[in-house]
């Protein structure tokens, strides 16, 4: 009986125990959590995403690049949708019926694919203007279903740099699904500095709760906005980029085909990053962004390809002084040495010919005067070092200086799309030739030529390098990040493992190119009261006219710039890379060109290779 009575009691406390859980999530429910409240009344509220204004962007000296300017988006939620006016509809939006209807029809197949959502607002109609922003919205009331979102589009203040700037769209669907911060419609940067830094360029989407009557029609704010999530904007950055500079580099590449590059050796930064045929920024822009950037795309002479980075040219004989380092590193070559030359180098086998000048040569001699066969006779001497087994060791010692100076990977900059140059290894000639070839069956790589393969970034830097004697900085266009620090790679600095002693001799040659009073290559590119190194090259060019380079720093102590120039079919480099070097160098360090030289200025900006007007 006592057993009956202690059930009874047992069962009691047990449902009053579970009344009272019920009732303390009830009161949970309908009380203590608003967001059942914020469900509950979702009929009466819209949720509108607010994105963020994209990051700004800088030039180093301060100047507005990149800005934002806003549009509207007409949204659509397919289940809030009633019969409405279309006549009334396509003249407040500024659109025909034909184009009404295959909205229509485009919104009811995504529905099937199951691509948007009856209850979620989907994109209807991108990018209504100011002008028809205003007029739609004075008639948004009659068109249930529908409303207005604003978003940023970006403005480019200059049309310059488009290559390095780059440009946004909308994400693609595999972007969509590697990254759920994207939905569609997104804008993601495409290309340049837009996609290199979007994640700090792009902010932080942020979300607006607002009341709305059975017109769709905004009354308010949900409950004094205790909800809302303001939006952040992206990061401000300010990139190494003189614009200037820029504009200047852009104006005597006109009518050319090629590309300048220029570093400031101290810190790696890219003050100009010029790459021709290029387009105004502005083209890839808002609505009309898909009809240019076909017309771009099939353009014969692609100014979608952005050469700097991505074109592979011979370094021609810009590379000797590279040789000419490793030759001493090596200890097989010193300041004295002397060859001589007979308009060439010749043996039973091959001639490689060479110019006119005096012979014998010392080191300096010879890159002042840039003798082919000097280098024919230190290339061999490089690679047939007695202190090699064979000609497979000797040359793949050779191939790692070569990575030590940037070249045959690439330098890691931050510009899409870098290309990674070419330099063989030992396994590459063995598999051509079966293991039987020599220094001589690959002499053309004395001189820049043969296989070796090298983009204008990496000759840039490569006088950024020798202007430092034997160090760098991996180029980047980034300068700073608002709030945070730019990567730490581009703070570290390479070295290329040559004594500093042996840049002398080098140094000693480059600038008796440009200032030697017995002659030199690169006469062309002096400068009044600059002393400037450079050293010229002609990369040859099978299809055609060989390509026209130049890569130089001044000044000579101290440098506060390097370039690399290389315009296609130009011929020999002291026809137009030497002397658009040399513009390019006068301009950034005294802001304008002398009287003495507006004759030089002025054939290069009516130079026309691309029509054939010289």
């Amino acid at each position: 009986m006592g057993w009956n009575n202690n059930r009874g009691v047992f069962i009691g406390i047990f449902i009053i125990l579970i009344g009272v859980i019920f009732a303390s999530k009830l009161f949970v429910l309908q009380v203590s959590d608003p967001s059942y409240k914020l469900s509950a009344e979702s009929n009466s509220r819209r949720m509108v995403v607010q994105f963020p204004s994209r990051g700004l962007i800088y030039d180093r000296n301060g100047r507005l690049l990149v800005s934002n300017q806003a549009v509207y988006d007409i949204m659509v939620v397919p289940q809030e949708l009633a019969p409405f006016d279309s006549v009334d509809f396509c003249e407040s939006v500024g659109i025909t019926a034909d184009e009404l209807r295959e909205m229509l029809k485009h919104m009811n197949n995504q529905l099937k694919k199951k691509k948007i959502l009856r209850y979620k607002p989907s994109v209807f109609y991108k990018q209504l203007s100011a002008e028809r922003y205003g007029r739609f919205q004075e008639t948004q009331y009659k068109y249930k279903g529908f409303f207005i979102q604003r978003r940023t589009l970006r403005k480019y203040e200059y049309p310059y740099g488009a290559h390095v700037l780059g440009y946004v769209g909308e994400a693609n669907k595999s972007l969509l699904k590697k990254d759920d911060y994207y939905t569609q419609g997104d804008y993601v940067g495409i290309s340049g500095i837009e996609k290199v830094y979007e994640e700090q360029l792009r902010g932080h989407k942020g979300v607006k709760y607002q009341l709305v009557d059975v017109h769709g029609r905004i009354k308010g704010s949900y409950r004094n906005s205790r909800f809302d999530i303001p939006a952040e904007s992206g990061e401000n950055i300010t990139l190494a980029l003189d614009i200037d500079l820029q504009k200047y580099g852009e104006s005597l590449m006109q009518n050319k085909i090629g590309s300048i590059v220029a570093i400031e050796p101290s810190t790696g930064e890219i003050i100009t990053i010029v790459s021709t045929p290029t387009y105004d920024p502005s083209l890839l822009v808002g609505k009309v962004r898909s009809k240019n950037f076909s017309i771009l795309r099939t353009d014969s002479l692609e100014p979608l390809f952005n050469r700097a980075v991505q074109a592979r040219y011979p370094p021609g004989s810009t590379f000797k002084t590279i040789n000419a380092l490793i030759g001493q590193q090596e200890g097989v070559l010193t300041p004295g040495t002397k060859y001589e030359c007979h308009m060439g180098y010749h043996t039973r086998a091959l001639s490689v010919g060479c110019h006119n000048h005096f012979s014998p040569l010392d080191l300096s001699q010879s890159i002042q005067h840039s003798c082919n066969a000097y280098y024919c006779q230190v290339f061999r001497s490089i690679l047939d070092n007695s202190k090699y087994k064979n000609i497979q060791e000797g040359f793949d010692a050779w191939k790692d200086y070569m990575v030590k100076f940037g070249f045959g990977y690439r330098l890691g900059a931050d510009i899409a799309n870098e290309n990674r140059g070419f330099i063989p290894n030992s396994a590459y000639f063995d598999k051509i030739y079966n293991k039987n070839w020599s220094s001589l069956t690959v002499i053309s790589m004395a001189i820049g030529q043969g296989e070796i393969l090298t983009t204008p970034i990496q000759m840039g830097n490569m006088a950024a390098m020798l202007g430092n004697r034997g160090e760098f900085y991996t180029p980047h266009v980034i300068k700073s990040i608002e709030g945070t620090e730019i990567p730490k790679k581009f703070k570290e600095i390479h070295n290329t493992g040559i004594d500093t002693a042996y840049f002398t001799p080098v140094l000693k040659g480059m600038e008796g190119a440009v200032q030697g009073p017995d002659g030199g290559t690169a006469l062309i590119a002096r400068i009044p009261g600059i002393i400037l190194c450079g050293k010229t090259g002609t990369a040859q060019n099978p299809h055609g006219e060989d390509h026209s380079v130049f890569m130089a720093f001044a000044p000579k102590d101290n440098p506060k710039i390097a370039i690399a120039v290389y315009v296609e079919n130009g011929g020999f480099g002291a026809r137009w890379a030497a002397p658009i070097a040399s513009l390019m160098i006068e301009k950034y360090l005294t802001r304008s060109v002398s009287a003495k030289r507006a004759w030089l200025e002025d054939r290069i900006l009516k130079g026309d290779l691309i029509h054939g007007n010289e």
